[in-house]
């Protein structure tokens, strides 16, 4: 996914004079091609994250497209006032490719684990907020991005993340897209977990539970329609993302579900309130938190059966 994201710059580029890239301490191959036919469009700007938006804000205000890739703690985080007065109050068309959503970065620890990055980002007025599942959605991602009017940040997993996506059930942003048809259950989700919510709603087949899959790619603007119609009808609504609690897209859906006079009860199932422990992997860290595809389809089902989920 995150090299799918990168080689899309240097495509758009050639697509598009405005197209710029700028990087912070990434690899010195990376885009070895696009810093060779386009210099002066390729900036590699070292540890300077804070300056990195600045720069990217002044460019788009004479014009450009700017691409700002790096780690997505260090995009959120460390340039939160930069977004905030810099790119969001002006409205700028600033794309943040945001490495390492969520636990992908398990290995290097709570610093760098992006577990509250679009809690922090929806605050911000103009910010739209995007997590593809898989690769071939990050390519329709960023074609779509290249004419968004505002900022946008691009929420990447690790890659290799299985392709769960369909290309002839299209792609726009902020329009959430049915995987799988709502039955007695319809898990919302965003992001690399939409294969995992999949995976649980074929353990529920199993265990003779209907239960569809509503993958909600962008966050903001939340596609208030489709959650609408998916969890009409359904005894139980679960929100299922790699992200706290507190503040993403289980927090999205809740805000819709308060202004609605009748709607089924929500389930939210998401990292806890809490610095993340210890290291290992992604999937360690998942299942540390009940993510992953059995722990997920074991909630629903303590849930619908009168249990603590």
């Amino acid at each position: 996914m995150r090299q799918t994201a990168v080689n899309m710059v240097e495509e758009l580029a050639r697509r598009d004079e405005r197209v710029v890239f700028i990087g912070s301490d990434l690899s010195p191959g990376l885009l070895k091609t696009m810093q060779n036919d386009m210099p002066e469009r390729f900036f590699m700007e070292g540890v300077s994250e804070q300056h990195d938006i600045g720069m990217a804000a002044g460019l788009a205000m004479e014009g450009y497209v700017p691409y700002v890739n790096t780690i997505a703690t260090f995009l959120t985080r460390r340039c939160f006032d930069q977004l905030a007065i810099d790119v969001c109050m002006e409205n700028l068309p600033v794309r943040l490719l945001a490495n390492g959503g969520g636990l992908v970065y398990a290995p290097l620890g709570p610093t760098h684990l992006a577990f509250e990055d679009m809690a922090l980002l929806r605050a911000l007025p103009n910010m739209a907020i995007i997590a593809p599942c898989d690769a071939e959605e990050m390519r329709r991602t960023m074609n779509a991005s290249l004419d968004w009017p505002g900022p946008l940040y691009i929420r990447m997993a690790k890659g290799g993340d299985p392709v769960v996506s369909r290309a002839e059930l299209g792609f726009a942003i902020g329009r959430a897209i049915p995987l799988k048809k709502p039955g007695e259950v319809v898990m919302i989700s965003t992001g690399a977990m939409a294969n995992r919510a999949l995976a649980a709603a074929d353990l529920l087949a199993e265990a003779g539970i209907s239960a569809g899959v509503l993958h909600c790619h962008t966050v903001k603007p939340l596609d208030e329609a489709a959650i609408s119609a998916a969890i009409t009808g359904t005894r139980l609504a679960v929100t299922i993302e790699e992200h706290t609690r507190i503040g993403g897209l289980g927090s999205a859906v809740a805000d819709l579900l308060a202004e609605r006079e009748a709607h089924p009860p929500l389930l939210r199932l998401a990292l806890p309130d809490a610095w993340p422990e210890g290291y290992g992997c992604q999937d360690h860290l998942l299942e540390l938190a009940g993510l992953q595809p059995p722990q997920i389809a074991g909630r629903v089902q303590a849930w619908l059966a009168g249990g603590a989920a």
